[in-house]
């Protein structure tokens, strides 16, 4: 895993579990838990003031995100990656793939058996005051992204925009 820190003053010194942490893994199952323990393990390193429900729920959006990206992506990605930026009232997780697709999160059709994933992503997001929404890439990809307060639900600006999953 690389860790790159952002340049700030002395006066703006960031608190000691902040900073950006990105790595890659193979589109494949095996990084579904290896992504979500990296994240589990990143915060408990980092000392991150999160609560437990906070923490179960950013884990389970890191599961789905990357089931997303290893189920419909792996073909013209076979790589991705999957960030996370902590600051002192946020953190923001996200999964980049190379696939142009932009997906949309379904409705409740309790008749289907898979195909929520995205639909649990957003209402995780909405119920922790959060914010999601994708991306494109430069490169013609995409970036999926989810914000929550480390807070809870508040009136905080979120680090940009509304949830649009």
């Amino acid at each position: 895993m690389v860790k790159s820190e952002r340049p700030g003053s002395t006066e703006d010194a960031p608190a000691g579990y902040e900073g950006v942490w990105r790595f890659t893994a193979p589109a494949a199952d095996v990084s579904v838990p290896q992504a979500r323990h990296a994240v589990r393990d990143l915060l408990n390193r980092q000392g991150v003031p999160a609560q437990d429900e906070l923490v179960q729920g950013l884990l389970l959006i890191v599961s789905e995100l990357v089931t997303n990206a290893v189920r419909h992506a792996a073909l013209l990605s076979p790589i991705l990656a999957v960030e996370v930026a902590i600051g002192t009232e946020w953190i923001r997780v996200s999964v980049e793939d190379n696939h142009p697709y932009r997906p949309k999160a379904l409705e409740r059709d309790y008749a289907q058996t898979g195909g929520r994933g995205l639909l649990l992503v957003r209402e995780i997001t909405v119920e922790a005051g959060g914010v999601c929404d994708i991306e494109h890439t430069a490169s013609g990809g995409k970036i999926i992204w989810v914000a929550l307060p480390l807070a809870g639900p508040s009136l905080t600006s979120p680090p940009s925009a509304p949830s649009a999953l």
